[in-house]
């Protein structure tokens, strides 16, 4: 049975575009693989992107505390320079009192010399005129017994001229 030529031809024409089909859907195939390699390498640069993102903030963080560690020991720090001038001026200032308190016994203990030299001097200026006054009045004492010594004495031997008084008296 011959089929009539309109039909052939549109039997080739349906086959023709049943392959033109076929090749688009081929085309479209080959299309949809090639974009999926590409987003599937696409996905793995942003899951690498990702992946170095998260290290990069882990970084950023482990950085973070460090530099408030760093901060924490400057602060610190800081914190026991300041008690250390504070106390360095402390000590200063109670330096400077001692100096001064140094400088006022040095003085008071000059002045206390001072007087000590004078009332040593005083003492051996008395001593002195003391011991020439005792001697002056030895002297002015001798003087004025000597006659009454010599007196009395003469009134004993002739008072009582052989009674031998006068010799176990002197």
């Amino acid at each position: 049975m011959a089929l009539p030529s309109g039909f052939h031809e549109r039997l080739h024409q349906m086959e023709d575009a049943r392959r033109h089909r076929l090749s688009l859907l081929q085309a479209e195939k080959e299309l949809q693989s090639t974009k999926s390699q590409l987003l599937s390498s696409k996905l793995a640069n942003l899951r690498c992107l990702e992946q170095r993102h998260l290290l990069l903030e882990r970084r950023h963080a482990e950085l973070g505390f460090r530099i408030l560690a760093e901060k924490s020991k400057i602060d610190s720090i800081d914190s026991r320079y300041q008690s250390a001038t504070c106390e360095l001026s402390a000590v200063k200032c109670e330096i400077e009192e001692l100096e001064e308190k140094e400088k006022e016994w040095g003085i008071f203990y000059d002045a206390k010399r001072s007087e000590m030299k004078e009332f040593k001097e005083l003492h051996i200026k008395f001593e002195s005129e003391i011991r020439v006054e005792v001697q002056r009045l030895r002297e002015l004492v001798s003087n004025v017994c000597a006659p009454i010594s010599l007196h009395k004495i003469a009134n004993e031997i002739y008072s009582h001229p052989f009674s031998g008084t006068f010799l176990q008296k002197h």
